[in-house]
């Protein structure tokens, strides 16, 4: 896995680096990823205005912002993401922001999955190459200490619930999981990756 981490990293973005990437792409009419169509297209382009509305508007909680000044050691968070996926775009702000509010104790890197399949491959959920999913690595020794993803809980129960219900993920559900991320702000997500963090402290 070291490798797969190593090799990643070297070929990591910045979060600006990675918003300048899919922009860049979408002019050229074009998603990330190996498969190119007119839905992954579609998606990214979605993806696109969800990422300028919550740049602007995603806020870290008071209580949260303390619980990153409290961090003391130094963490790279190296994320598996793609242009086209919708939980990327809701969750790729609120890692930005975290790390933004850190004191430089987290350095934020993304990677796409499709060009790292040896990484994503150490990180399946349920046997699929779910994302995005957030590796923590230890500064100091490059190590592997935590990961989270591909969604908060109640996102993950919300699409389960409807699978079982319905026998299927279609638009729907989809539009169910965003309305459920426009209603919970991103809280969830920097509440459960700061109890990964803090138990990182002790």
């Amino acid at each position: 896995m070291k490798a797969a981490v190593a090799k990643a990293l070297f070929n990591s973005h910045s979060y600006s680096e990675y918003r300048k990437l899919v922009s860049e792409l979408l002019l050229e009419g074009k998603s990330t990823g190996n498969e190119q169509s007119e839905d992954l297209l579609h998606y990214s382009e979605l993806n696109e205005t969800r990422l300028h509305r919550l740049d602007k508007t995603m806020k870290i909680t008071e209580e949260n912002v303390a619980k990153l000044h409290s961090l003391k050691k130094e963490y790279i968070w190296l994320v598996l993401a793609e242009g086209w996926c919708g939980d990327a775009a809701q969750l790729l702000p609120v890692f930005n922001k975290m790390a933004l509010e850190s004191n430089k104790n987290i350095d934020l890197r993304i990677v796409l999955r499709d060009e790292n399949e040896e990484l994503m491959n150490h990180f399946l959920t349920n046997k699929a190459k779910a994302i995005p999913k957030l590796i923590v690595i230890n500064k100091k020794t490059g190590g592997v200490v935590g990961d989270w993803g591909p969604r908060p809980k109640g996102a993950v129960e919300l699409i389960q619930n409807y699978k079982k219900e319905h026998g299927v993920v279609d638009e729907t559900a989809k539009a169910d999981l965003q309305l459920w991320y426009l209603h919970d702000k991103g809280v969830s997500t920097q509440n459960e990756i700061l109890d990964i963090m803090l138990s990182l402290e002790q």
